[in-house]
């Protein structure tokens, strides 16, 4: 099987992860594949923030999980008040992706740079996990008084985020359904 299609069969959503760090060579690694992404007009309207520092990763998960807990969404506000609720699974290794506001296309552009670095690490043996809901961060003023210190730049907003670290668990494939193709021929 070809090596590009078998890296995209084998990739899964990591939800438990070793604490062991990867390494800069590995990180370095997947995010120069996500900024080889195409992109919209090759405007490069992204921008990554990395994550390995743990108080600062802690402290984006108790401010989510307090901006969770005071909206209305139940389903959202079971799974925070979970004892071990943590956004990022504890991953050692987070990149916040965040995009100008104003730039056309750019959130499929993310979305193509976030498949890059989810099929680079799995390349390397790494788990990712998307995360979307880590824009709740940003719901407050508390939240927001971390973009500075995330160094988002001025105009840029949240597109998701993407856990990495080591695997410590190896999912199934979930089920898929095969009834979603039109073919016209």
């Amino acid at each position: 099987m070809n090596e590009a299609i078998k890296v995209i069969k084998n990739r899964r959503s990591i939800r438990r992860f070793q604490t062991e760090q990867i390494t800069a060579a590995q990180l370095q690694e997947i995010l120069d594949c996500a900024i080889l992404a195409p992109n919209a007009m090759n405007q490069q309207k992204w921008h990554f923030t990395v994550i390995q520092n743990k108080a600062v990763l802690d402290r984006m998960v108790e401010i989510i999980k307090e901006n969770i807990l005071n909206m209305g969404n139940d389903f959202m506000k079971e799974k925070a008040g979970a004892p071990d609720y943590h956004t990022f699974y504890k991953a050692p290794t987070v990149v916040l992706i965040s995009a100008l506001e104003e730039a056309p296309w750019v959130q499929v552009d993310c979305g193509l740079a976030a498949e890059n670095i989810t099929l680079a690490a799995e390349a390397q043996n790494i788990g990712s996990c998307v995360i979307a809901s880590s824009r709740i961060l940003f719901a407050s003023e508390k939240g927001n008084a971390m973009r500075k210190e995330l160094g988002m730049p001025e105009g840029y907003n949240h597109v998701c985020t993407i856990a990495l670290g080591y695997k410590d668990e190896s999912p199934q494939t979930p089920p898929r359904n095969k009834e979603v193709f039109n073919y016209i021929r």
